[in-house]
């Protein structure tokens, strides 16, 4: 799985940012798909449900099919935890069809990423630090850095940069 994680603090505009990409790049007929990664823990199924009194029944996996959407649900446990990577194993084969995978957040594991960041929020830019970090996306000038910073108004030029990363692989 071809996959670009797109990285920056709260507020950053890391959403936006993917939501444009991907309409621009579905617009050339590239099959994108995206991943919202949280730190956060949260309860995704619906308590109460059939599916989620399922999982409370002890399914080690629950999966729902309907006619606009699907889902599964399966606990962390059961994902081989021995790489931070690995977690993104399990989603392969539902992403067999996209060229590219965006993931939104992340910064913990190994993978490609773009930073988005914004000056005004005060917080320093995480690719001075993290290697991983192949750019970052900027209304603003940063300085010191030793990855280029590209524009974040032209969504066209961004797409354009992150397929040929993408191709670089």
């Amino acid at each position: 799985m071809k996959r670009i994680h797109i990285i920056g603090g709260k507020n950053h505009g890391k959403t936006t940012l993917v939501t444009e990409l991907v309409q621009g790049m579905t617009a050339r007929g590239i099959r994108v798909g995206t991943i919202k990664h949280t730190h956060h823990q949260h309860e995704l199924d619906v308590p109460g449900k059939d599916s989620h009194r399922h999982r409370q029944a002890g399914a080690v996996v629950v999966g729902i099919l309907s006619r606009s959407m699907n889902a599964v649900f399966w606990p962390p446990e059961s994902i081989d935890d021995s790489s931070l990577d690995s977690r993104y194993d399990v989603f392969e084969s539902n992403f067999a069809d996209c060229q590219l995978v965006l993931v939104e957040g992340d910064t913990q594991t190994q993978a490609r990423k773009i930073e988005v960041w914004r000056e005004s929020l005060g917080t320093a830019p995480l690719a001075l630090k993290d290697p991983s970090i192949l750019a970052v996306v900027s209304h603003d000038k940063v300085a010191n850095l030793a990855v280029p910073v590209w524009p974040r108004a032209d969504i066209s030029l961004l797409a354009d940069n992150i397929l040929a990363l993408d191709s670089a692989e």
